[in-house]
């Protein structure tokens, strides 16, 4: 039972990509696994949709959005419960090559050290460009390099070990979780598997790259408010991670070096757009909106964090 996987997909009112993932899944050549369905309180008709064309994948049903760490969650509890080894947190909006799972093994077998494996992530629309394979802390901006990101598949082809994977496509083994617990609910959104991945290699798990390991992915479904509803979560859950992951004097400085100067530019460019569009009005020229409602997401962000309101965005912030 050392090889059994439960692979975890997550849905939130996306049927038609969780039903292309499933396809996806239905054609692996790897036995040992169980895949299951969260539905992470769709309104879509998602539950119908995904039993009427997979009536025997099992789902769950939360009934209310609980973001990305929160819904896995209600997966990775069931599977911890069953005498699954590993589990494979895949995100609905991709497709998977059919032996992904042969070849996740394969290098946790080469490199048994080694409990956390990222997949290699390729552009969906772009099949032979990479989007993500693995990450590394970069301090100096306070924010994560995304490895790999737009170059051809061919030149990523040897694992590595890095800082964190994506959880669009993580291979977790189950000791992780025993050890350390679940995803940090109060992300929501954004940098939950950083927190997770850092966890982890606290406790002295090893992060790597799983390059033969493939998943196109189509890149930032979960956002349907575009650029205020991604810019408003990156905020926060970037002042959350710092919280959690730095040490004090480490996240003063880096605060008081880089993160403050970029919050007083956020807010000095919002009251430059609002002054800016409040006089554009009175002359009736054009306005831009979204520019202005997402800086106002972001600095929403920062506000929430600091008054520790967490969970789901404001709904302004997602309203067309």
């Amino acid at each position: 039972m050392s090889d059994r996987i439960c692979i975890i997909l997550l849905n939130w009112n996306g049927k038609a990509d969780t039903i292309e993932c499933l396809d996806s899944l239905s054609q692996l050549d790897y036995k040992k696994l169980s895949t299951i369905v969260v539905d992470n309180g769709s309104t879509d008709g998602s539950v119908e949709a995904i039993r009427a064309k997979h009536p025997h994948t099992p789902i769950f049903e939360t009934n209310e959005n609980l973001g990305f760490a929160g819904g896995n969650n209600v997966g990775i509890r069931w599977a911890l419960s069953k005498p699954f080894q590993w589990i494979f947190l895949l995100n609905n909006d991709t497709v998977v090559a059919p032996d992904i799972l042969r070849a996740f093994m394969a290098e946790a077998e080469r490199h048994p050290d080694a409990k956390i494996f990222g997949a290699k992530l390729l552009n969906y629309q772009d099949r032979g460009t990479i989007d993500h394979l693995g990450g590394r802390w970069d301090e100096t901006r306070v924010e994560f390099e995304s490895l790999g990101h737009g170059l051809p598949d061919e030149r990523c082809q040897d694992s590595t070990v890095v800082d964190y994977v994506c959880g669009a496509g993580m291979l977790v083994h189950r000791s992780v979780f025993e050890t350390i617990g679940l995803l940090e609910p109060k992300f929501f959104l954004f940098w939950e598997e950083t927190d997770f991945c850092f966890r982890a290699r606290r406790k002295g798990f090893l992060v790597r790259t799983a390059p033969q390991a493939r998943v196109w992915h189509k890149v930032s479904a979960s956002f349907t408010g575009g650029k205020p509803h991604t810019h408003y979560f990156w905020w926060r859950s970037r002042l959350l991670w710092m919280e959690r992951n730095l040490a004090p004097s480490e996240r003063q400085h880096l605060m008081r070096t880089v993160v403050r100067p970029e919050l007083l530019k956020e807010l000095r460019h919002y009251l430059l757009k609002t002054g800016q569009s409040f006089f554009s009005r009175l002359l009736g020229k054009p306005v831009d909106v979204q520019k202005l409602k997402r800086l106002k997401s972001g600095l929403a962000g920062i506000r929430d964090y600091y008054l520790g309101k967490f969970g789901n965005c404001p709904k302004w912030v997602v309203r067309k």
